[in-house]
């Protein structure tokens, strides 16, 4: 046991059993007498500090899967735990120890994005257990260092097999098959165990019949099989629904006892205010109590409860500050992926006059920060971005209402329209901005969306901007459609010159994009997720089974497939060659302008009943490329490339011979045909 357990552990031994059970509540009392001050476990860092005022809003964690880079997702990390640590200090140094201003912030979230109606996908890195596994890593690396203490705990949640419906997560029961399981749903929580993460936090639903913040198999699997040494919090009132919604227990008593006696220390609700009861009745022992105790105040000590450590020092001014927000802005420039592109864009500023602007996401904050944000003290729109880029005349109409028929309660239905065409007639070219925000795609109880608890019913825009896009496309002007969500969305009408999906970009979002539209910074991101054509062709929402789901499983209702995005610049992969888990290949810039590109390695095996039934992402590495110029790259493999996972949930080598897929997209015939280019192959014997 470490330094840290064996102080934990002495510490406990000097409290009352009402003391214990109160320092298992999210909001844990002091205990003046010990030295141990009041803490509040509940704060949010997912693309920035959230819900405490004034921070760095990055993009959303979807926008930063885009990017597909692991050390600007490690910077991030820091610089968010940096904040973090300069608000703790103030705040804790004034008394303040209130909600979201602890150490212990409750991110990454690595559910796999399976479903893109699911509300809260955009919180997620995409559909795809491996870059969800290293995005993940490198954002655990940048909130926690590498120090003697934490600079801040991270923890990966929902554990697992999570990711809607909202509307019955507090009742359902995913059910799902041990190949699955482990292939999927639990593949990125192990790699975050294997690096450290010091809090992981359970899942509302039930899993197999049990619920996941008590769940016998994963906690064995957690515990037992991957020695997970930090502390285990509930999803927020996630044990009341034990005996509430579940039926699985009958009382708040029985509820609490087998939430800790499982390995669940830390309640996010007030279940455990019921735990003194729970012994009294015999339900749960001091022992097992003590357990939970020691764990939750190892993480306190390992944060520096009580010491003097390297992170006191850190100022107020590191909050929101200029390093950080260009740190976001470069962000936001590489996780914007270019979807269609006729040789519209970029836009060229010499040739144009007028552009207009249009659209509800235009000039909208919410486009920009999605869900679990922080409050930046500078905002850029999109509009505000674009009128500060573009020396011409901007025109700008709202066109319409996000989702609803009117912009004025007294206004006749669609009573936009007339000024949106007129810009639009009016300007040699338009950027009409669409799309969605947090208020109708999120997590139940935070969207304004009642009629899915912030899932989506459908991959469609809301009518209020279909028909909106209809008439300003009916004007003949050449239009480029910027898309703000967190998911896929499909505009149905093709007739767009250029789609760019911009995700929620963060504070300086609208920067981003003009930079992007006028050519000073070449697209560069790449698609997290699949967009799908249509969701009627999707399985049931609440089918947890990955067959016809992702890239990884189906062929079928492709838009844009996942790992496509599309530059200003012509790139070509070549010389690909393999050595001992390393894959190094050329990326030649055959266009003129420079541009960062994102090789993508992919693997099949050639005859294995237990692979993927198409080729599954084993590696990738970002590069800048300058126009004309050529760089040799080298991307590390997965150490589970050339494993495969039988139906029992065990990972076997059944397979000799693979193919290694090695360019800028999926070998797939759709991304071929989009990006007009094949990976190279490989053929390993091992």
């Amino acid at each position: 046991m470490d330094k840290f357990y064996e102080k934990a552990k002495a510490l406990a031994a000097q409290m009352t059993v009402e003391e214990k059970c109160s320092q298992l509540r999210y909001d844990s009392p002091a205990v003046e007498r010990l030295g141990i001050p009041a803490y509040n476990w509940w704060n949010e860092g997912l693309h920035g500090v959230a819900r405490a005022g004034t921070a760095t809003v990055f993009p959303q964690a979807i926008g930063i899967a885009a990017t597909f880079d692991t050390k600007l997702t490690e910077q991030i990390g820091e610089a968010v735990s940096t904040e973090a640590r300069a608000k703790y200090n103030y705040a804790s140094a004034a008394g303040d120890r209130d909600i979201y201003k602890g150490l212990t912030l409750w991110s990454p979230n690595v559910n796999i994005f399976r479903d893109p109606r699911w509300g809260r996908g955009h919180e997620t890195y995409g559909e795809d257990p491996y870059l969800t596994s290293q995005l993940g890593v490198s954002y655990v690396r940048g909130l926690q260092g590498d120090g003697d203490y934490l600079r801040t705990a991270a923890c990966a949640k929902h554990f697992a097999v999570h990711s809607g419906p909202e509307a019955i997560r507090h009742e359902f029961n995913a059910e799902v098959s041990d190949k699955d399981l482990w292939e999927t749903y639990l593949y990125a929580f192990e790699k975050l165990c294997q690096c450290k993460t010091e809090g992981f936090m359970g899942a509302y639903n039930r899993v197999n019949g049990e619920p996941a913040c008590a769940n016998s198999r994963l906690m064995e699997i957690l515990y037992d099989q991957w020695g997970f040494d930090g502390y285990f919090v509930s999803d927020c009132w996630a044990v009341r629904d034990f005996h509430t919604t579940h039926g699985f227990t009958t009382t708040a008593e029985e509820s609490a006892a087998l939430a800790v006696r499982s390995g669940c220390d830390i309640n996010c609700g007030n279940t455990y205010i019921h735990l003194m009861k729970a012994l009294e009745d015999g339900l749960i022992t001091e022992e097992e109590i003590d357990r939970a105790v020691i764990k939750a105040l190892r993480t306190r000590l390992r944060l520096g409860m009580g010491e003097k450590t390297e992170f006191d020092s850190i100022e107020y001014d590191v909050i929101d500050c200029p390093e950080h927000n260009e740190l976001s802005l470069k962000a936001a420039q590489r996780s914007m992926v270019l979807l269609k592109n006729d040789g519209m864009l970029p836009l060229d500023k010499k040739a144009l006059k007028s552009i207009a602007v249009i659209g509800p996401n235009s000039d909208s904050r919410a486009a920009l920060y999605g869900n679990y944000n922080g409050i930046s003290s500078e905002w850029v729109t999109f509009l505000e971005g674009i009128r500060k880029e573009f020396p011409g005349r901007v025109y700008y109409s709202q066109g319409c209402h996000l989702y609803g028929d009117r912009v004025e309660n007294l206004a006749l239905p669609h009573d936009r329209i007339s000024e949106a065409v007129a810009a639009a007639e009016h300007a040699d070219a338009v950027i009409l901005c669409l799309g969605l925000d947090a208020s109708v795609e999120g997590e139940e109880g935070d969207t304004g969306n009642s009629y899915a608890s912030g899932d989506k019913v459908d991959l469609r825009l809301p009518e209020s901007q279909r028909i909106l896009l209809k008439a300003v496309l009916d004007t003949g002007k050449p239009v480029t459609v910027v898309i703000a969500s967190g998911s896929s969305l499909n505009i149905e009408d093709d007739r767009a010159n250029a789609v760019l999906q911009a995700w929620y970009p963060g504070a300086k979002g609208g920067k981003a994009l003009a930079d992007i539209l006028f050519g000073s910074v070449s697209p560069s991101g790449k698609l997290p997720v699949t967009f799908y054509r249509s969701a009627d062709r999707l399985p049931d929402f609440t089918d947890y089974s990955m067959s016809s789901r992702t890239y990884r499983y189906t062929r079928e209702n492709i838009l844009y497939p996942f790992g496509y995005g599309l530059s200003y610049s012509v790139t070509a992969v070549s010389d690909a060659a393999y050595c001992g888990g390393t894959v190094r290949c050329t990326v030649e810039n055959c266009g003129k302008y420079d541009t960062d590109e994102v090789v993508q390695v992919y693997c099949k095996a050639k005859e294995s009943k237990n692979s993927p039934t198409y080729p599954k992402l084993c590696g990738f590495a970002r590069t800048s490329v300058p126009a004309g110029k050529k760089v040799c790259v080298e991307v590390s493999l997965s150490p589970d490339c050339f494993t495969e996972i039988a139906p029992s949930g065990e990972r076997v080598n059944d397979c000799q011979e693979y193919t290694l897929y090695v360019g800028t997209s999926q070998p797939d015939e759709i991304s071929c045909s989009l990006t007009g280019k094949k990976p190279c192959e490989l053929q390993i014997r091992l």
